[in-house]
């Protein structure tokens, strides 16, 4: 019986991305009942045998070896975050060189909440945890991307926005974006580096489930096994308040808290965009620190 994993369904989603051509394979003339690559041909690629690699991806499998991993990586033509993705999902060879998620309290430290202020005069910025909940924000950076919410909604776990909630079931920040479905792939990309990193996080898996229920865009792209870090990424955005504008999105990881990033928002310095984005920092310049997180379950 086919009982894939998430190891199996990944390489099974990468393997039929690629043709005999992309590979430097002869086709032979035969017509094939399904796109992609055969099984034992990716095994042939890889250097093990067709029955090895079948087991493997039929989740029949679990002791692949980082040597192995890394000789399917070649072989799939996968990118340096999908070698890592790949890793990430074996149990062998997962989630040793990260720390572990502990699964307690999600808090912004005093530094880093100062931090944000400090930043609200120059630069917008909010702080993400484990799950995309937003923990904290400084006022530009919540005039930016959610100014019909409450600033204060970091402020509780209970009422913490989820920026991958947002995406796919909030209207006001669905039509932020111009170029929605490229935020929406980038967002689901993540979402499965980190539910490859954090297999046991059941609120993970809720946020998914719910995802996957009430947004039918979400479940075809989450089929799709897309993977997307975080990093760099260029947004333009249909402001409500400024206009349209273009953004360059920057994430950072937040020393001695390895399930938290620094976003930040900024504008090529004397465009338009940079002009709409000072307009909006006056707009949204006060004093006061973001608010302090209370503890997520």
């Amino acid at each position: 019986m086919d009982r894939t994993s998430p190891l199996g369904a990944f390489l099974k989603a990468r393997r039929a991305r690629l043709s005999p051509d992309d590979v430097g394979l002869p086709r032979y003339g035969d017509r094939r009942r399904v796109p992609g690559l055969r099984r034992e041909e990716v095994a042939l690629l890889a250097g093990v045998s067709a029955g090895y690699y079948t087991r493997l991806e039929q989740g029949q499998q679990a002791n692949a070896s980082p040597e192995v991993l890394d000789a399917l990586a070649r072989a799939l033509h996968l990118s340096p975050a999908e070698r890592d993705h790949l890793h990430d999902l074996s149990p062998t060879t997962g989630h040793r060189t990260r720390p572990a998620t502990s699964g307690g309290a999600e808090k912004v430290s005093a530094d880093l909440r100062t931090l944000l202020t400090t930043m609200a005069a120059h630069v917008p910025a909010l702080v993400v945890g484990r799950r995309n909940d937003v923990l904290a924000w400084n006022r530009t950076g919540h005039a930016l991307l959610a100014a019909h919410l409450d600033f204060a909604a970091p402020e509780a776990p209970g009422t913490r926005p989820n920026l991958s909630r947002l995406v796919f079931l909030d209207a006001p920040t669905r039509a932020l974006y111009r170029d929605w479905p490229a935020k929406a792939r980038a967002v689901v990309g993540n979402l499965r580096i980190l539910t490859a990193r954090n297999p046991g996080d059941t609120h993970l898996g809720a946020l998914i489930a719910e995802l996957t229920a009430l947004s039918q865009e979400f479940g075809s792209m989450w089929d799709s096994h897309t993977v997307a870090p975080c990093g760099r990424d260029v947004h333009t955005l249909s402001h409500p308040a400024v206009g349209e504008l273009t953004v360059t999105q920057q994430t950072f990881d937040v020393p001695k808290e390895p399930h938290q990033s620094l976003v930040t928002f900024t504008a090529e310095p004397g465009s338009p965009s940079a002009v709409a984005l000072e307009a909006l920092k006056s707009r949204g310049r006060i004093v006061d620190a973001p608010v302090a997180c209370a503890p997520t379950p």
